[in-house]
């Protein structure tokens, strides 16, 4: 674990920007698409605002969120009206989205859908409190099938506590990442991430399951 700390929260977004700009532009130079797996919530939100003004290829970027709420795409709490809303506008508009909410073809789509736009090039990801990643919480019922090797793309899980069920990228696709960036703010999550790295076990701490490859990036 690489971890970076910021003396505020716009030049963390600012230079994270930056960075996955960076290495989405290296990729294109290899390849015909690139792949960018994104978190929602409330906290990327000023990246994906920076993010969205780079210089890019972006109908050669495939975008989809790391895990997503089963509700309606304009829903507030829908990860993919967020990115929508705060990425995919300006340059960024030519991207192609690809949602995990299940269409008319279920999860079988779904899961070939997800499957072709792997590996992930790039994967930010957010970490709550609990030490979630994506929609792996521990304490689902879900979680020793999304953790395992044989995992498919994609699961349905059933956070404890959430008002909703949800749709995730699993850890065999978090860990098939090229590059992994983990976005976290405040005392509290510095103090988890610490806790996680103590424990060492993606099922008290979902985290681990990407921690060793990742750069942190952190501040108050």
């Amino acid at each position: 674990m690489k971890l970076h700390a910021y003396p505020d929260l716009e030049m963390m977004m600012i230079a994270l920007a930056n960075v996955l700009a960076g290495e989405l532009n290296n990729a294109l130079f290899h390849e015909d698409r690139v792949s960018i797996a994104l978190p929602g919530g409330t906290t990327p939100g000023p990246l994906y605002d920076d993010l969205c003004a780079s210089s890019l290829d972006w109908s050669r970027v495939r975008v989809l969120p790391t895990d997503e709420r089963l509700v309606a795409p304009d829903h507030p709490r829908s990860n993919e009206g967020m990115i929508r809303a705060r990425l995919l506008t300006g340059k960024a508009a030519e991207a192609r989205f690809i949602g995990l909410r299940p269409g008319a073809d279920g999860m079988d789509g779904l899961t070939e859908r997800v499957r072709r736009a792997l590996p992930l090039n790039v994967l930010v990801l957010g970490m709550g409190d609990d030490m979630h990643i994506a929609s792996l919480f521990p304490g689902a019922p879900e979680l020793d099938a999304a953790l395992s090797p044989e995992a498919p793309p994609v699961m349905q899980i059933t956070p404890p506590g959430q008002p909703e069920p949800r749709i995730t990228l699993t850890a065999p696709v978090l860990q098939g990442a090229l590059s992994t960036h983990i976005l976290i703010t405040g005392a509290a999550k510095r103090a988890a991430l610490e806790q996680a790295a103590e424990l060492a076990d993606p099922h008290l701490a979902p985290v681990c399951t990407v921690l060793k490859d990742a750069t942190v990036h952190w501040t108050e």
